[in-house]
């Protein structure tokens, strides 16, 4: 950190305590952060009281996320919290959290999973970030609830519920730098037992360039006047429809679907191998779901979801190109595309069924039990052996929830999951809680599980992307496992709150791409290229993270101010196949530390206008890559302001980067942020409302079937 840098963080920091100290003299115990009834339901499925969670779970706010009015997902999780990293790029945004990446990591919307994978990454500009009510956070093995993919937490992206009788129409218009839009509109109707609610929305950017040259490591010359960009231009838009009816005041039905588009702009340029992109990039999704929920009494509930998800990811030919054909995975010859030609790449579907109950038991128990069905169809006929592949797992589970004593909370579960090509694995985990006034102690004890995708299994593809890469799939891959150990000790006294949780989780066999020798791979794949790169999908021996996340939370009524401290380690034991050796490797993208603070002060100067002023500043370290270098360590700050005109409009406004940072590594190696440097931006959103809160008698709470989460 240079002293510059040192210098503005003293200042804030002073600033901040400043602010603490008045207040404590003015409040007059008028507003108390633990008078907050926050209710959160992602760690156990269940609710309960944030403070009383048995299951340490972080939760981003609503308040949090008005003032800090992040442009999407990415922003808002790296802005907000110190876990979390992202490295993006045309495929997906990479998100890793506390050493492990985006494959490892649950992401659900209201209690579903998100679908959406590019390149093995979510594209997480699915979630639409104006209509996020809250977010929860879980870290940690959480398989015996949610099943494959939770071996390192999950994420539960709470949206907004509209309950008011008649009509609401909302209108918000974000832009900013570099062409950036971003609109949300929503249309919500309730008339008696029916409720709609229409939800558009759009993301465009005209994308830009950090730099024009290329790593001279990646390709055959010192290229300086590439076309490539750090970021591409790109449009998305999706439209989505949820229509609930009550049709008793004990039965709740609802049906939801969605679509979605986005296209990825690549430039031409004119260096071979490089930077020449005849092809854009083009999603087609699609989603449709429907289910219920039976109140059977005040505590006992019965819910049942169906859900159908499209993944398709095409190329969109912008010039005459001449590329490899296949037929079910293997080459034929070379087959010409035209401009506008559309070719399938990949097309992945999901079925899910689930069926869930939650019971109240005697001497204040409380038991979970479901069971769910899953089905995965991959379609793929330039990347797949066969050019199709598909994927059945069921599942049982239970969960018990038992309070001991009033002061001790403790939570048990297990899974039995059966998959056709993996067979049975049983996945335990045991949480439990300590209330000791106003400490909370938490220990969590909890198995992972995750078996091979179709791609991993079966991928078979030819790249060129600063050289000729052969991707290999592997059929004698092992499911991934894993052991996660976390404590947590929390402290809240008046408005402060400080939380320190170390924790270690071990993976076994956890899948890789490594680089194996070029005789390894299929002869009459090989022979059409020299020289080439191969890399398959592979376990590892076994691999490890550890650390320590810590928080700290003044919340005042007109004040905030905090922040959160990440340290992280890691370590994975890596056969090199060339050299015949075991090697000690570090996970791709760990960083040791990573940090963000914050303080935002508002003020109703009028019961027409509210003022909303927040700084915030996040902190890495360098982050640590086996091949195409390190990223470098960054920090960023961020000025926002908010305007609040009585309760129908609102201006945000604001600056990212103020110090205007810009890593300008050359193409081909990793990036410490992307950022282009110092941006600007501004956002009008406008509310109409006319009708009042539902409060008839076919009113439940908020309905999800796996969100049961109360007003």
């Amino acid at each position: 950190m240079d002293h510059r840098m040192k210098k503005i963080l003293t200042v804030v920091l002073l600033a901040m305590y400043a602010a603490v100290a008045v207040e404590a003299q003015t409040d007059n115990n008028l507003w108390r952060s633990d008078s907050i009834q926050e209710i959160v339901v992602t760690g156990t499925g269940t609710q309960h009281l944030l403070k009383d969670a048995p299951v340490q779970t972080e939760v981003i706010s609503h308040r949090q996320l008005q003032q800090y009015a992040g442009k999407n997902i990415e922003d808002i999780l790296s802005g907000l919290t110190a876990s979390f990293d992202f490295s993006e790029n045309d495929m997906s945004s990479r998100l890793q959290m506390n050493g492990l990446g985006n494959s490892y990591v649950l992401i659900l919307i209201d209690g579903r999973r998100l679908h959406g994978d590019n390149g093995g990454e979510n594209d997480l500009s699915l979630i639409d970030p104006h209509n996020i009510e809250k977010i929860e956070i879980v870290k940690g093995a959480s398989s015996a609830l949610y099943g494959s993919d939770a071996i390192a937490g999950v994420i539960n992206i709470i949206t907004k519920k509209h309950r008011e009788q008649g009509v609401m129409l909302e209108n918000t218009s974000r832009f900013g730098s570099y062409g950036d839009i971003r609109q949300h509109n929503g249309i919500a109707l309730n008339f008696g037992r029916l409720s709609s609610y229409t939800n558009f929305q759009l993301q465009h950017s005209d994308g830009w360039q950090n730099t024009a040259e290329e790593a001279p490591s990646q390709t055959e010359y010192h290229i300086t006047d590439s076309r490539n960009q750090t970021v591409n231009r790109h449009t998305n838009w999706q439209l989505a429809e949820h229509l609930t009816y009550q049709l008793t005041p004990q039965i709740e039905l609802y049906a939801d679907g969605s679509i979605y588009w986005k296209r990825i702009y690549r430039p031409c340029g004119h260096h071979p191998g490089v930077d020449v992109k005849t092809w854009d990039l083009q999603y087609d999704n699609a989603s449709a779901s429907v289910g219920g929920k039976w109140k059977l009494n005040n505590t006992d509930v019965i819910t049942l979801d169906a859900e159908w998800k499209k993944h398709a990811y095409n190329y969109v030919y912008t010039d005459t190109t001449l590329t490899d054909g296949y037929v079910n995975g293997r080459f034929t010859n070379y087959y010409p595309y035209f401009p506008d030609d559309k070719e399938l790449q990949s097309d992945q579907r999901l079925t899910n069924i689930s069926l869930k109950g939650v019971f109240s038991l005697p001497y204040e128990q409380r038991l979970s039990a479901g069971l769910e069905y899953r089905y995965d169809w991959l379609k793929a006929p330039m990347r797949v052996a066969g050019g199709k592949a598909t994927d059945n797992t069921e599942a049982i589970y239970l969960q018990d929830e038992l309070e001991l004593l009033n002061p001790l909370y403790i939570t048990a579960g297990l899974r039995l999951t059966r998959n056709e090509g993996f067979g049975f694995r049983l996945t335990p985990k045991v949480s439990a809680m300590l209330k000791l006034g106003d400490l909370r102690l938490r220990a969590t004890w909890s198995q992972g599980y995750k078996t091979p995708t179709p791609k991993e299994l079966h991928y078979q593809y030819i790249k060129n992307m600063n050289g000729v890469y052969l991707y290999l799939g592997n059929t004698d891959l092992k499911a991934q496992h894993s052991n996660y150990y976390g404590v947590s000790a929390e402290y809240s006294i008046g408005h402060l709150t400080l939380t320190l949780a170390p924790y270690y989780n071990k993976v076994y066999d956890m899948i890789t791409l490594v680089t194996i020798p070029t005789k390894q791979a299929p002869g009459d794949l090989i022979t059409k290229y020299d020289p080439m790169r191969v890399r398959q999908y592979q376990n590892m021996e076994d691999a490890k993270t550890y650390g320590l996340d810590f928080t700290v939370r003044y919340q005042g009524r007109h004040f905030t101010a905090g922040g959160s401290y990440s340290y992280l380690d890691t370590e994975a034991n890596q056969y090199d196949s060339e050299k015949d050796v075991m090697q000690r490797v570090t996970i791709d993208g760990m960083a040791h530390h990573k940090a963000n603070v914050y303080a935002t002060w508002s003020h109703d100067f009028s019961k027409h206008y509210q003022l909303g002023i927040g700084i915030y500043g996040r902190l890495s370290s360098k982050r640590y890559y086996q091949i195409d270098g390190d990223g470098k360590g960054c920090q960023l700050w961020r000025l926002s302001t908010s305007h609040q005109f009585g309760k129908n409009y609102r201006i945000e406004a604001g600056i990212d980067n103020i110090f205007n940072y810009c890593d300008r590594t050359p193409h081909g190696l990793h990036l410490g942020t992307t950022t282009p440097g110092r941006t600007v931006y501004a956002s009008l959103t406008v509310r109409f409302n006319e009708g009042k809160k539902l409060t008839n008698k076919y009113n439940m709470s908020n309905f999800n079937s796996k969100e049961n989460e109360t007003d």
